[in-house]
């Protein structure tokens, strides 16, 4: 099921050397950043690289390949796809009243759907493999730390006609950046709203071939998971808890991975990080 979480007090600001933590404390503003990295020097008689990398001011080093942003094009293209199951620990999700429940079915979902990404030759990285339940900055922080990737998230809906899937793209976030070029956390999806478009309509497509009742094209709408992720997003929720038999949830496991990995597929020659002034996480 998907939700949305407003007013956060802590905002994190994302910049290509590393992560900014900005605490609003009444009328004052404290922000802490990584610690100065030591400078190692060369041996004696060793001489100086012929053109040093320049030393960013939060210690590390400019166009840093740690960073998923460079200012440039991505290089490589898409590679990994991290995946989402939704939910977990204390956190069910939605249940339906024959005890089913979001966090069990999504979990046996992404099994599915990563055998079908491997398939196609995506590396895979899941936000969770049990019933632990990350925060939503943690799985949004695991998209981030990659280069080449899109995030992908499984859902479970408490409505809906049985039987079908919606795929979801955030609604439009207008960037907000400071002085310095960092863009905040709650912002970090909005560059990337074209083509996280582009990729949900595609699986989108392919998902209405499979399950009748599906729309054709992905939806707009406020998911809060996504507005935090520094790449092509996209929310997959199938319909419904509400069945009277889970056997009715399951059977669609194999068609929602294919399309899902096809989708994916598809999307790859496309994906290329957009140029972003200033930098990005």
């Amino acid at each position: 099921m998907l939700l949305d979480v407003g007013n956060i007090v802590r905002i994190r600001l994302l910049s290509l050397f590393g992560t900014l933590s900005v605490v609003f404390t009444g009328a004052a503003m404290v922000v802490s950043s990584p610690a100065p990295s030591q400078t190692q020097q060369p041996a004696p008689g060793t001489p100086p690289p012929a053109n040093p990398p320049a030393a960013s001011p939060q210690g590390g080093m400019a166009g840093s390949a740690a960073s998923p942003f460079s200012g440039q094009p991505q290089q490589g293209g898409l590679n990994i796809v991290v995946l989402d199951p939704a939910h977990g620990g204390t956190d069910p999700g939605a249940r339906g009243t024959g005890g089913i429940r979001e966090s069990d079915i999504v979990l046996d979902f992404a099994m599915q759907v990563r055998r079908a990404l491997e398939l196609q030759g995506f590396q895979v990285v899941q936000t969770r493999q049990g019933n632990e339940d990350p925060s939503f900055d943690d799985r949004s922080a695991t998209a981030n730390a990659q280069r080449g990737a899109v995030f992908i998230t499984l859902h479970v809906s408490s409505t809906g006609l049985p039987g079908t899937v919606r795929v979801y793209v955030n609604s439009d976030l207008p960037p907000v950046t400071n002085a310095n070029g960092l863009i905040p956390w709650d912002r970090a999806q909005a560059p990337f709203l074209g083509l996280s478009r582009k990729f949900g309509d595609l699986v989108q497509g392919l998902l209405a071939q499979r399950f009748k009742g599906s729309p054709d094209t992905s939806q707009t709408a406020s998911v809060r998971q996504l507005r935090t992720t520094a790449a092509p997003a996209i929310a997959v929720e199938i319909s419904s808890v509400t069945v009277d038999d889970r056997a009715q949830l399951d059977r669609m496991a194999p068609g929602v991975a294919d399309a899902i990995a096809r989708g994916t597929a598809a999307f790859k020659p496309t994906y290329i990080v957009p140029n972003v002034p200033g930098g990005l996480p």
